[in-house]
């Protein structure tokens, strides 16, 4: 069956994302260092956020308030006011940072829209990841937006529900290991893994053994030809014909 749905992750895959938050720790790693050697501040901000994520969800919001919570742990009743007002600031620039897309981005998408319906499928704070969608420009683009607190196997299974299309017909491309092609290849789809410099150490898994549906590619530009030879002639034996 033709791929025909192709679901496309936003944060570094389409823009640059953790560079932002890259920076915004180093921020926050300057204003602990009376308190802590970065390397503490960096484990403690680390377990904060893990613990976090059930309670504040993916995303810049949540990020900020676990940089508080690790702050307070580390300084304690000497941290002053003026250390939680900086990192707020810092927070407050990590909403507002630019979006910078990656190169060759809208030419990738319109070739891929030659292929099947665009559906954007991004996880985070829905008030942040709808502003750096209007901001990037690519809404058109897309014939869904998805939205999502979490990606999960069932995250998926209820999207090709919606979009009335078998899994096997579908494929997600994204830099995230944990969240874009492990969950998409248990619900059925195809999977198309982009890794990037700097991932979060919590996206990170292993990759599929020899799984026929998943793929790694360089780039996103890769993707038109991958959906093509996705798309070939059977080889009656072997499958799809995919080099």
């Amino acid at each position: 069956m033709p791929v025909d749905l192709i679901c496309l992750d936003a944060d570094d895959t389409l823009w640059h994302n953790m560079r932002h938050f890259a920076a915004t720790e180093e921020a926050l790693l300057a204003i602990l260092r009376p308190f802590a050697d970065a390397h503490i501040a960096r484990e403690v901000l680390e377990a904060c956020e893990a613990r976090n994520l059930a309670l504040y969800g993916y995303g810049a919001k949540g990020f900020t308030l676990s940089m508080i919570e690790a702050a307070i742990e580390l300084g304690g009743a000497s941290l002053p006011a003026q250390a939680i007002a900086d990192i707020l600031a810092a927070g407050r620039a990590l909403l507002a940072h630019p979006v910078e897309l990656f190169d060759g981005i809208e030419d990738t998408l319109a070739a891929l829209s030659e292929r099947g319906r665009l559906i954007l499928v991004t996880k985070g704070d829905l008030l942040h990841q709808e502003a750096k969608l209007a901001a990037s420009g690519l809404g058109e683009r897309f014939d869904g937006i998805e939205i999502v607190s979490d990606k999960k196997a069932d995250t998926f299974t209820r999207l090709f529900e919606r979009h009335g299309i078998a899994p096997e017909r579908a494929i997600m491309a994204g830099d995230s290991m944990r969240s874009d092609v492990l969950p998409a290849l248990e619900a059925g789809a195809w999977a198309a893994f982009i890794p990037q410099a700097g991932a979060w150490a919590h996206e990170t898994a292993a990759p599929p053994e020899r799984h026929p549906r998943f793929r790694q590619l360089a780039s996103l530009a890769e993707l038109p030809a991958l959906i093509d030879a996705i798309n070939s002639p059977f080889d009656q034996t072997n499958g799809p014909a995919l080099r």
